[in-house]
């Protein structure tokens, strides 16, 4: 099942809520929420600076990934943006896939885009 990082803040109503319900009820309630959607939490934290929770769980797809995102950001008490989480191994199966790809400010030299393959895309100018 694809991974997700999921980082959300409070907005002032958000915190409010916090305060009266405490962390753990918090995290019980992303925990119905994941389950609800065919998910689990890994991880949960509570954070100070940037981000105010950080969440890694697992959910069916993208599709799923991204309503989860549209409920809590229509909240209106809290925002978050979701990253999606690649296995290393996944990362194994996507160098191995290629592609004619022109960066720009480059022209396509067909024996350069070659060599761009088995040296890792590399590119000298």
């Amino acid at each position: 099942m694809p991974k997700y990082l999921i980082e959300a803040n409070y907005l002032s109503e958000g915190i409010n809520g916090l305060l009266k319900e405490g962390g753990t009820q918090r995290r019980a309630a992303v925990d119905a929420l994941f389950k609800s959607m065919g998910g689990t939490v890994e991880a949960f934290y509570f954070a100070f600076g940037n981000e105010d929770v950080f969440i890694i769980g697992d959910l069916p797809d993208n599709t799923i990934a991204a309503a989860l995102a549209i409920r809590v950001n229509a909240s209106g008490v809290t925002s978050c943006k979701t990253t999606v989480l690649l296995t290393p191994q996944e990362i194994d199966e996507a160098v191995k896939r290629t592609g004619t790809y022109r960066p720009p400010g480059y022209e396509i030299d067909q024996a350069e885009v070659t060599k761009w393959d088995s040296e890792g895309g590399h590119l000298s100018q």
